[in-house]
């Protein structure tokens, strides 16, 4: 019986599925789509070969096993890298990582193809050349970021030097981000994330990634002329332009820049004349193999008011999202923050500031300067108390009362799953335990019925809440490390929620 791509890929997804964390599972293996099967070669396809890299150094061990249990001790693996048509430059080859050493058990072929064309050969271009700084001569040029009558200014970056890679935390929310960003880095203009459309809500450390990338570009390439703007000041230029009538030297300006970063890309919606002369940059700056990195706060594909052909040109590259920060990573932030501040907080406080504020970074941040300035301006302590009443002015959910939905979600965190995987009907074990240990939570924190606890969890009924609460009280008294647990599971919920 001849088995179907589909089928085989599906079948590994669910293997693989039980292995990694939801979050890079979303991030490197929904993206996959199996291309073909035959002569016992699995056939996937990767948006690109970063994509592919990662995958290699990462997962190659569990791949390996993926493939051997669905096609057999001979079961191979072969990588179609997409390629856009945009592009005038080759690719090379994709060579497998790991040193350059092919998996024993996974022969690795890569194929390059354009859109699913026909495979082929070719090479990377040669690094750019080493060029002089460049400085602006105002009476061929106007640089529209210096005031006119200085003759030969140099371009300043616009960078603010305190974002860098070394202070943004990373975790499984930023990771793809933070490694494409470092990977053009390395090599600006010659990676096929160009652009690196960075996007995500507010106060998840766009900002902060877009001029990391540019300050490490400064560092290890002086020569070359790196520009930071926001759309606001983008816009405001050319409104400037326009009225002096010089907006041919506006684009030229800009056509000169070799990595250019745009914040807040979609503010330019609904802005044509806006559109039309980025456009024309754009076009400039990518067919001569110059860097463009964008942020926005929503992915290309749902830039609404943003014309087609910039949304295509968006898309040209990689477009990676920043998501809301787990409670680690939450924690590693505040750390880092505290140290740099040259101030210890206690723990407990440090956890009530995570628990409660999820969402944003910079609310994050600001919390701890608000409790910082509360404690020296009122020579107050810092406890439990001070934080409880700077916490009320960033969070809307203080003193709310405990709901199963609540602890679904704290528990699904600890336990680094989806809500929807506690609801589900999965017998895994780990789930199973998280499943009972939220009834059992639910039914000793809320108002809720049994039979109200069981709707919560995909139409349970009242029987299998007792059951669950039961096991959970029987663990308590034999496992201690899972007592543990529970008791600082509620501590968590109670002190999210601003109960004693």
């Amino acid at each position: 019986m001849v088995k179907d791509y589909d089928v085989v890929w599906d079948s590994c997804l669910q293997t693989i599925r039980k292995n990694v964390n939801t979050q890079s599972f979303k991030t490197w293996f929904e993206p996959i789509r199996p291309v073909r099967l035959l002569n016992n070669a699995l056939t996937i396809q990767v948006p690109n070969k970063f994509f592919y890299e990662w995958l290699e150094e990462h997962f190659v061990t569990l791949l390996k096993t993926t493939i051997r249990k669905e096609l057999g001790e001979k079961g191979r693996l072969e990588y179609q890298i997409l390629m856009h048509d945009h592009s005038a430059k080759e690719q090379a080859p994709v060579k497998p990582a790991l040193n350059g050493v092919r998996p024993n058990a996974v022969e690795v072929a890569v194929m390059a193809s354009r859109g699913g064309g026909n495979t082929r050969t070719a090479t990377l271009p040669e690094a750019d050349q080493a060029q002089e700084p460049m400085f602006m001569d105002t009476e061929s040029i106007k640089n529209p970021f210096v005031i006119p009558g200085i003759r030969k200014t140099p371009i300043k970056s616009q960078l603010n030097p305190n974002y860098t890679f070394e202070n943004y935390i990373e975790g499984d929310c930023n990771r793809l981000a933070r490694s494409a960003g470092m990977a053009v880095t390395k090599k600006p203009g010659l990676t096929s994330f160009n652009p690196l459309v960075i996007f995500g809500e507010t106060g998840l450390g766009k900002t902060h990634l877009a001029q990391a990338i540019g300050n490490s570009i400064v560092e290890n390439y002086p020569e070359k002329v790196v520009l930071y703007v926001s759309s606001d000041n983008f816009t405001n230029q050319i409104i400037d332009a326009i009225k002096k009538n010089n907006v041919t030297d506006f684009v030229n300006f800009y056509q000169l820049i070799d990595v250019l970063i745009v914040d807040d890309i979609q503010f330019l919606a609904n802005k044509l004349k806006m559109q039309e002369i980025f456009f024309h940059i754009f076009n400039q700056l990518h067919q001569s193999g110059r860097q463009v990195v964008l942020t926005s706060d929503r992915p290309p594909k749902m830039m609404e008011g943003i014309e087609d052909r910039l949304i295509s040109r968006f898309k040209w590259g990689l477009s990676a999202d920043l998501q809301a920060p787990d409670l680690e990573t939450r924690m590693a932030i505040l750390g880092y923050k505290t140290m740099r501040e040259g101030v210890e907080i206690p723990a407990d406080v440090s956890e009530f500031i995570c628990y409660n504020i999820r969402n944003n970074i910079r609310e994050l941040e600001g919390a701890l300067i608000s409790l910082l300035a509360q404690s020296s301006l009122n020579n107050r302590d810092i406890d439990i108390d001070l934080a409880k009443e700077v916490v009320k002015n960033f969070v809307s959910e203080m003193n709310k009362e405990i709901t199963v939905e609540f602890i679904q979600r704290l528990v699904a965190e600890h336990f680094k799953v989806d809500v929807s995987t506690l609801q589900s009907k999965t017998r895994k074990r780990s789930i199973v335990i998280a499943r009972q240990l939220s009834m059992y939570l639910a039914k000793n924190l809320t108002d809720r019925s049994l039979k109200g606890i069981g709707d919560n969890f995909g139409g349970r009924d009242h029987s299998t809440v007792i059951y669950s609460c039961k096991t959970v009280q029987d663990l308590m008294e034999t496992d201690t490390f899972f007592k543990d647990t529970v008791e600082e599971l509620e501590k968590k919920i109670r002190m999210s929620l601003n109960e004693k």
